[in-house]
Order: structure tokens, then C-alpha cells, then sequence
């Protein structure tokens, strides 16, 4: 069965117990690791357990295509449900599980734990379309989403959030589930249990290196800033930031723009433009993302998302080093932010 990405956590916290397998998967390799955790953590308390938890590699069900089978069939000494965990599995054992949900043995869970997967990609849809499985997409938290991911985790700590904290932890967390949860640790470590979360406590805790450079990037990408721009980068490859996680901050930043200058095209000003935005924009780059909107329309910005999208790909698909690749393309972009080489406005 599919389950659409507003029903993940519902089903997180409390699986179908129709569900014999699950796929977790998705661009988020934070969110697949916390969540396929939690969904094996519902069977069996303690991970640790070598007679009901089981790793298997995908080259072993590759090359054994009795393993899947014998291992949901097999019994836990000392009784219990076990737990079959798949790791970094691909759509060349796609034909594993179709096999197994035609003809299921025994009543382990199997959870199975992926990166990307197309719509049409053989491993997600034979879990779809499966009765007794599940396909769980994990999509990188932003907007209205990402706050309240920050809520959720601060609230277990005891914690509340004052709204420009809020707005300052959305505009430079949200890449990665694990890393958005390290960050946040900081803040519960430096507060009170029971306090309240400032913007002074946010930017205490979380504005240093990676964020801040990634931002960065963002912002003198979108201006046309060449010399900001290249500085920014040399910061993020400092810091070992992976060039897909800094093209994804840029995505996510003209995304944005592009919501804002569709608003205008409809009569608002920049300023009506820039509230209708959650989260909103922070007050740091309100100045720069006021200016952008005067640079960019719908249309050129669409041409830079594709740009973007493809540098993704290419980061992702190609031989070349993805740095190279990442720094052409989004140098690309801040030339048609300068020259207006896309057919965007000029300064």
C-alpha cells in the first residue's frame, strides 16, 4: 500500500498490523534512519537483540533467493516477533520481495530502508501495490512541515519557542531529519528544562559554520554576487557539506522566491509577498530577498529550478566531481541574477 508523505508519522507511531513489510525511503536519509528505527522498535525494544533482530545486506538476498523467506519464517530463541532490517537496498531485489508477498512465511516485520526512489522505480512500487506492505516516502522537512518538526522535538524536551526562534531554526534547519535533531539537542542542552526557546538562544546554539555558509550560497546565487558566491562555497567545502545538500538549500530558496513572485504577479507588493511565505523570511535576509524579487519573475525562476534540478542529478548520476558540477551551475544562475541572461529583470 502507498502511504501519502501527511500520513507517515500517524503511521509511524501506531503500524498496520496487516503490514508484514515496509519500505522506508526518500531523500532524507535522517528521517528514513528515525523513522525505520521506530517502526522496528515497535516490535522489538532493544535493537540489540541478535536472536530477534536481523541485518541483511542486499548482495546476500541478491544471491540467496531463499533468504528473505527462511529468515520471516525462522523463530526467536526465547520466543518473540523478530525483525528484519534491510539496509541501502536498490531496485535489483525488487524481485526478492515480490516473490515473498506472493508466498509470505513466518510473521517477522521486515523493514527495509532506501535512498530516492522514482514513482515508476521497481522496488517502491512492488511495495505499493502489496496488500500485506507498505511505502513510506520521507521528503526533506520544510515549510509549515519543518516548524512543526521543531515544535515536536523541542516539545519533548519540555520546551516552547518563541515565534522569531521559530522562524530563525526553519530558515537554517530542515536538510536532514538527524542533523535538524543534533542541532536542536544543542538548544536542549543550553535551556532549562521547561524554558522557553529565544532568538538569542537559537542563534547561540545553532548559527554557526554549515547553516550560515549554506545560507550564504543561497543568498549571493539569487543576487548575482560571483565573488560572495565563490567565497560561500570554498566556506561549505570547508565544512565537507555534500554539494547535494547545498543545491537542495539553493532549491529550497527559489522555490520560495518563485511563491513570492507568483503573489505579485497577482498585485502585491514585495512586502505582502514576502508574509504570505511560512515560514516567513528571516529578518537577516529580508533586505537581499526584497531586492531578488525585483530580479526575478516566474519565469525565469522556473528556468533556474530546472537548473538546479538537473545539477542534482548530475551531482548524483555523472563520474565528475560533484563540487565542479555544483559550482558551474549555480555560478549559471547568478549570471542570469546579474546579466539577466534568462530573461529576468536587471538591476
Amino acid at each position: 500500500m502507498k502511504i501519502a508523505a501527511r500520513q507517515v508519522e500517524s503511521f509511524v507511531r501506531t503500524p498496520n498490523p496487516d503490514v508484514r513489510a515496509i519500505l522506508v525511503y526518500g531523500p532524507d536519509q535522517g528521517a528514513v534512519l528515525e523513522r525505520a528505527t521506530s517502526l522496528c522498535r515497535s516490535v522489538v525494544e532493544d535493537l540489540r537483540d541478535t536472536f530477534r533482530v536481523v541485518d541483511i545486506a542486499p548482495k546476500s538476498l541478491s544471491s540467496d533467493p531463499a533468504l528473505l523467506s527462511d529468515e520471516a519464517a525462522a523463530i526467536a530463541f526465547g520466543g518473540g516477533r523478530r525483525v528484519i532490517r534491510v539496509r541501502g537496498a536498490g531496485n535489483d531485489i525488487a524481485d526478492r520481495f515480490s516473490d515473498f508477498f506472493d508466498h509470505p512465511s513466518g510473521d517477522a516485520l521486515i523493514v527495509v530502508e532506501a535512498g530516492e526512489l522514482q514513482a515508476r522505480a521497481k522496488l517502491r512500487t512492488c511495495f505499493e501495490k502489496s496488500d500485506i506492505a507498505a511505502a513510506l516516502p520521507c521528503y526533506v522537512d520544510e515549510g509549515v512541515g519543518l516548524e512543526g518538526t521543531i515544535r515536536q522535538m523541542l516539545s519533548e524536551s519540555g520546551l516552547t519557542v518563541d515565534p522569531a526562534a521559530l522562524d530563525y531554526l526553519s530558515s537554517n534547519l530542515g536538510g536532514d531529519r538527524q542533523v535538524t535533531r543534533r542541532e536542536l539537542e544543542k538548544i536542549v542542552l543550553y535551556i532549562e528544562p521547561g524554558g522557553r526557546v529565544s532568538l538569542q538562544d537559537a542563534q547561540a546554539c545553532v548559527g554557526d559554520g554549515a547553516a550560515t555558509s549554506m545560507d550564504d550560497v543561497t543568498i549571493a546565487t539569487a543576487s548575482g554576487d560571483y565573488a560572495a558566491l565563490d567565497t560561500a562555497l570554498r566556506r561549505c567545502q570547508a565544512n565537507g557539506d555534500p554539494a547535494v545538500m547545498i543545491v537542495r538549500a539553493v532549491q529550497r530558496h527559489f522555490h520560495r522566491l518563485h511563491l513570492a513572485a507568483g503573489v505579485m504577479q497577482n498585485g502585491a507588493n514585495a512586502n505582502t509577498a514576502m508574509s504570505s511565505l511560512r515560514p516567513p523570511v528571516f529578518f537577516k535576509t529580508q533586505d537581499a530577498f526584497r531586492r531578488q524579487l525585483g530580479i526575478w519573475r516566474p519565469a525565469t525562476l522556473s528556468t533556474a529550478l530546472q537548473i538546479l534540478t538537473d545539477t542534482e542529478l548530475d551531482c548524483k548520476s555523472t563520474d565528475l566531481p560533484d563540487q565542479a558540477i555544483l559550482g558551474r551551475a549555480l555560478m549559471r544562475v547568478a549570471q542570469a541574477a546579474r546579466q539577466g541572461l534568462t530573461g529576468g529583470r536587471r538591476r
